[in-house]
């Protein structure tokens, strides 16, 4: 069975969201995970290669991916809002995945300014059962709320990650309350650079460590 791979555009709060949905290869997927991408005032979009990676990792651990671009995107529409009109993209983009896989367990999943995102999710959106948060960025401020996320959590960190140190994150880390898993990956810098196979490898393993 030939992977399935549609590009959509979603119903957003803003406008119209460009999107990419992808199915793992050679068998049904048991799990459906939403990917959130970078700053999109940094240059972040789906196809940032940590984001693609990402994808790839999950889908070989049988999950469908869906990704998209926030407002003001490449293809989307409107206009940047602050993180609060990213986070609605999101929950948008969540709701068409719930009615696309209405049987399959919910994942929030993101990369840096996108684990923020993915977190959020995992505050108090029914039906997502875990988050995986890659390069979480310890040095943006407003982080409280990732304490309410009560599902598990898994957090993917590079070892020389320049936004997440690894003093910073493994105090904060430790500090919030179980269920939670962190997984250090040795690579030179937040985006994993000289070590994204490896990343890759621990996607996987975390996307199939599944209840």
């Amino acid at each position: 069975m030939p992977r399935r791979i549609e590009t959509l555009f979603l119903p957003g709060p803003a406008g119209k969201l460009e999107a990419l949905l992808e199915e793992p290869e050679h068998t049904e997927p048991v799990e459906a995970v939403l990917v959130c991408h970078p700053h999109p005032q940094h240059g972040g979009t789906m196809h940032n290669k940590v984001v693609y990676r990402m994808a790839r990792g999950l889908r070989k651990a049988r999950c469908v991916v869906l990704r998209f671009n926030y407002r003001g995107v490449n293809l989307s529409e409107g206009e940047y809002a602050d993180s609060i009109g990213e986070t609605e993209d999101a929950r948008s983009a969540l709701e068409v995945l719930r009615q696309r896989y209405p049987d399959l367990p919910l994942v929030g999943a993101g990369f840096s300014f996108g684990s923020r995102i993915a977190l959020r999710l995992g505050v108090d959106e029914p039906g997502v059962g875990r988050v995986i948060a890659v390069g979480f960025p310890t040095n943006y401020p407003n982080r409280e709320y990732v304490s309410k996320v009560r599902v598990p959590k898994y957090f993917i960190q590079s070892t020389n990650d320049e936004f997440g140190p690894q003093p910073d994150m493994t105090a904060f880390y430790e500090a919030l309350p179980e269920p939670k898993q962190l997984a250090w990956v040795a690579a030179a810098d937040h985006f994993f650079r000289e070590n994204l196979d490896g990343f890759e490898d621990v996607v996987q393993e975390i996307g199939m460590a599944r209840k």
